[in-house]
Parts: C-alpha cells; sequence; structure tokens
C-alpha cells in the first residue's frame, strides 16, 4: 500500500497537533495491539484536517494502523527469509526515490511518468 497525497497532508497537520500537544497517540493493549489517536478530538480538529471526526480517524487507522504496521511485517517476512543484509541498500533505495519524488514535485513534475493506455487491436470481425 502506497501512501497518498492526502495521507502525507494528514501526516503534517497531524505533526502539527502533536508538537502542539492537542493531540497525542498511545498504544492501546486489548484483545490486538493498534495505535489510537487520543486528547481532544473538538470542532478545532477537525477543522484543522478538514475531516469529521469520524474522517479524522478513519485516516489515522488506515496510515498508522494498516500502512505502517503493513511495511513492518514485510519488512520482517523478508528479513525472516534472507536476513538483514540487503537492508542497507533497501534503505539506499528508498532515500533515493524520496529525494527524487521531491525534487519532482518542486519542479511541479509528477514523481513517476504516467502509463499510457495500451492501444486496442483492431477488431478482426469487422475489418474487411
Amino acid at each position: 500500500m502506497k501512501l497518498t497525497t492526502k495521507d502525507a497532508a494528514f501526516l503534517e497537520t497531524l505533526r502539527k497537533l502533536l508538537e502542539e500537544k492537542q493531540l497525542r497517540i498511545e498504544l492501546l493493549e486489548d484483545v490486538m495491539k493498534r495505535l489510537v489517536l487520543r486528547q481532544n478530538y473538538g470542532d478545532r480538529v477537525a477543522a484543522s484536517f478538514h475531516l469529521t471526526r469520524q474522517g479524522v480517524r478513519w485516516r489515522f487507522n488506515h496510515v498508522f494502523n494498516q500502512t505502517y504496521v503493513n511495511a513492518y511485517l514485510t519488512i520482517l517476512l523478508v528479513e525472516s527469509k534472507f536476513g538483514t543484509d540487503l537492508r542497507h541498500h533497501a534503505m539506499a533505495i528508498a532515500k533515493q526515490r524520496a529525494e527524487l519524488r521531491q525534487k519532482a514535485l518542486k519542479l511541479g513534475q509528477l514523481p513517476v511518468p504516467r502509463r499510457e493506455k495500451a492501444k486496442q487491436p483492431a477488431n478482426p470481425r469487422t475489418s474487411t
């Protein structure tokens, strides 16, 4: 799963609210461990995110408990099979891609060229 631009904007707003001590992230340990967003869910917080309270909870769960945790599950699976020798290479590749994405965003270009639709072959039944 990849993060979207909405996810990135959410993370930036969340970081600001965490720094201002308006929200905090806690580990909840009931049936399954998970991260939860705590503190003030008032109108000001919802307005900061431009989302409803339910929207804030959904986006938080999507980014932190699904995407973020699943990334580590993938890493654990790969490293359990191949060891940690490839980690250095994977980090170098990830840093390079992040830098390229930042440069492209500054230039106002898409970070990855979009695929063009493949041309459909002519229908043999209609050809003469």
